[in-house]
């Protein structure tokens, strides 16, 4: 199963995704692929079969959402056919989005808020500025390593203009706190980058390497964003987010 399929309670971590998309008005929905992954495409469809076994039941019920999300959204969706990390998967996913700015969402990192959604957050910051937005969070010093990691001047409360950012840092070397997490808004000029981008760490294409581009140029702002992030990419995060959910959202109170 792909781990973007896993369930928090009763829908699939892409679901997740895909509303908090939507909610930031972003109706045309890509999704990069690979081999094994067709399930997340699937299940944006519509499964005649198992509609057809449950109508009339009491699990019909269950079917509302998702037909609510079919019904807002186009699907799109291509394959990356080499893992050669985030900024090679973004870079196949150019026939998808065209000369558009973009959201980009990891479903792993699953996102919690009380009021609009990080890339809600996010669009707002780039309908005011017309350039590359990331969401960063400050994380403990010693798990820096694991992530992109921002340096900057804060511009006012929770926002930051990115002078530079480095690709997991030694915790004693990181320029920061503030980490990027898998919430991204990109404006159509990083394909053109990302095709000049050397290989970075694991041999991988960094999208951190391709934003440091548009950084030097003053055109990568950073949000701090209101809310709970989750990383569900791990065991222990996975199984937060779960009782997260089912104790603030599905529980009935008493």
């Amino acid at each position: 199963m792909p781990k973007e399929m896993l369930p928090i309670v009763n829908k699939p971590l892409v679901q997740y995704g895909v509303e908090e998309a939507l909610a930031a008005g972003m109706s045309n929905i890509g999704f990069v692929t690979g081999r094994g992954k067709r399930a997340i495409t699937d299940h944006f469809d519509i499964s005649y079969e198992l509609e057809h076994q449950i109508a009339g039941t009491n699990k019909e019920s269950y079917l509302q959402e998702i037909r609510g999300v079919l019904g807002q959204a186009t699907f799109m969706s291509t394959r990356q056919t080499e893992m050669k990390g985030l900024g090679h998967a973004i870079l196949t996913g150019e026939p998808l989005m065209g000369d558009e700015p973009f959201g980009v969402v990891l479903s792993d990192d699953l996102c919690i808020c009380d009021g609009d959604g990080v890339l809600t957050q996010m669009a707002k910051i780039y309908e005011k500025h017309g350039c590359s937005v990331v969401a960063v969070q400050q994380v403990p010093r010693q798990s820096l390593s694991a992530y992109g990691v921002i340096e900057g001047v804060e511009l006012s409360p929770g926002l930051y203009r990115v002078d530079s950012m480095v690709e997991k840092p030694d915790p004693q070397d990181a320029p920061s706190d503030l980490a990027i997490i898998g919430r991204y808004i990109l404006t159509p000029d990083i394909f053109d980058i990302l095709r000049t981008t050397a290989p970075g760490k694991s041999g991988e294409i960094q999208i951190t390497d391709a934003l440091l581009q548009q950084a030097k140029k003053g055109r990568v702002l950073a949000c701090q964003f209101k809310g709970r992030r989750f990383d569900c990419g791990s065991v222990p995060g996975f199984v937060e987010a779960t009782n997260f959910i089912y104790e603030h959202v599905y529980q009935t109170p008493e």
